[in-house]
């Protein structure tokens, strides 16, 4: 791996992995980060070309982050973790638990989608259209390549096989907003086939872990079967 991630670490115990979604970082989970800290060992990673992540010169691709992880993962010897993944980080977490099972022991999909078809066509079409305009202008403009790129990941990524849900064998909980931008069908389609999953919709738009953090973060801690200092709403 040509980068060495961005990280927040925080807490000691079994290791909770975060990430974030698309043109975030690692403080999306600023509502999260403390409070589950104080019973796992939290990293909370800012994914390649994110947040203070080098871009390297890798492919900008969700499999090349779950490769990422995985050497992330390796260079802190952390042999198995749980993993929470937020709309692209779910699409990544979703991907590593595919290829690398054996390294995910409770696995949260937080908003993650199989392709740009389960996306909201209100929220889709602008994506396209930014996209296009970007592509236009990449080979004139550093800030339109850097644009297209993260685009892309929303347009043509992740591209997932249904039948690879069934190679995910961890426990797993499928969760989104009451108002998501992910179609509920879409989700509940994840949810039924991934063998171990369990689906639960909260209040709330795609952004529900940010916006409602106390039915987020009770829904977490129920599924790990541990419960934090829970916040007061």
């Amino acid at each position: 791996m040509n980068i060495s991630h961005y990280y927040i670490e925080k807490g000691t115990g079994y290791p909770l992995i975060l990430l974030h979604g698309n043109g975030e970082d690692s403080s999306y989970f600023s509502n999260q980060i403390s409070e589950f800290s104080l019973i796992y060992h939290v990293f909370a990673i800012d994914t390649r070309g994110h947040g203070k992540t080098d871009r390297g010169n890798a492919p900008f691709t969700i499999r090349q982050f779950a490769d990422d992880l995985l050497e992330f993962m390796d260079s802190h010897n952390i042999d198995i973790a749980n993993i929470l993944g937020f709309s692209d980080g779910a699409n990544i977490a979703m991907v590593f638990a595919i290829k690398y099972p054996e390294k995910v022991n409770k696995l949260i999909l937080n908003g993650g989608n199989l392709n740009s078809e389960g996306i909201k066509w209100t929220v889709q079409l602008p994506i396209e259209i930014g996209y296009k305009i970007a592509t236009t202008f990449s080979n004139k403009s550093l800030q339109a390549r850097k644009n297209a790129e993260m685009l892309n990941l929303m347009v043509n990524e992740p591209n997932i096989a249904i039948d690879d849900l069934a190679k995910i064998q961890a426990d797993t909980l499928v969760i989104a907003g009451t108002k998501d931008m992910v179609k509920e069908k879409h989700t509940r389609l994840i949810a039924k086939n991934i063998s171990n999953a369990k689906l639960q919709l909260i209040k709330g738009n795609h952004f529900i872990a940010n916006k409602n953090p106390v039915e987020f973060n009770n829904a977490v801690s129920d599924f790990l079967g541990t419960k934090f200092s829970r916040i007061e709403g």
